[in-house]
């Protein structure tokens, strides 16, 4: 059987209890990204406009802070938005490596590793959503990565500025632009902290959900409770940590 677990009213909506709503501005918003996202790509592969193509990518990725400023300002953070707002991350991302890749522009070990990363991370959510039933998270050094990469991906469309990086590797490594001494579009330097952070955020999600698993097993009574649809507290008490089950109360 399911327990409820019994919220104040007052805090449903907030990043520690979402709502169950769809219609939300913030995912309006995240929603308006997805298509500004296919958009571009459009426009990128047909070659009708590379620097359209641009714009539309910098506003897109320029959305992933604003929907979630205003959920947690209006208190509208949703189940929905916190599932679908890294899919939409993921599709912006993806569509701007590749076509960055299949232009020659960008090294193809960044699309493997941003891709890889990817694939290692839903292997691993699937493993920990055997155990725990809660979504973990989004830590934030993702949204750090996100950042850096579309930044990147956005001054590389650009071509601009073009700058001399370090010579770190003979220029012969062509695996390497910017840290082989060859004139680059100062984004590869973003992408490269955002590879960086990219690797960084798969560290923290494998910790975090092996410490979901092994809560979970420690303490199985708690994947029990229905975290979607929590019982509503309308009353003026204090809030405290309390689990209904039907009509009654399970201190």
């Amino acid at each position: 059987m399911s327990l409820k677990k019994k919220i104040k009213k007052e805090l449903i909506g907030t990043s520690d209890y979402p709502s169950n709503k769809i219609f939300t501005i913030s995912n309006f918003i995240t929603f308006t990204r997805l298509v500004l996202t296919f958009v571009f790509l459009y426009l990128f592969i047909t070659n009708e406009n590379r620097y359209i193509a641009l714009i539309i990518y910098a506003i897109a990725a320029s959305t992933d802070w604003l929907d979630g400023q205003i959920a947690r300002m209006t208190k509208t953070v949703s189940w929905l938005g916190k599932m679908m707002d890294p899919v939409v991350d993921r599709a912006l991302l993806f569509t701007g490596v590749l076509g960055l890749v299949g232009r020659g522009e960008l090294p193809i070990w960044v699309c493997i590793l941003i891709i890889g990363r990817d694939v290692y991370l839903a292997g691993g959510n699937l493993i920990v959503h055997r155990y725990h039933r809660r979504p973990i998270d989004v830590v934030y050094t993702g949204k750090i990565a996100t950042a850096l990469l579309m930044s990147g991906f956005s001054l590389m469309l650009l071509g601009l500025p073009v700058v001399e990086g370090p010579q770190l590797f003979d220029a012969s490594v062509s695996a390497l632009p910017g840290l082989n001494g060859q004139p680059v579009p100062l984004g590869i330097f973003f992408v490269y902290a955002g590879c960086v952070f990219s690797l960084i955020t798969a560290v923290l999600y494998t910790i975090k959900g092996a410490f979901a698993i092994r809560h979970a097993l420690q303490h199985p009574e708690e994947e029990d409770i229905d975290f979607l649809n929590p019982e509503i507290d309308d009353s003026d008490e204090p809030y405290g940590a309390e689990v209904a089950h039907g009509s009654g109360g399970v201190e």
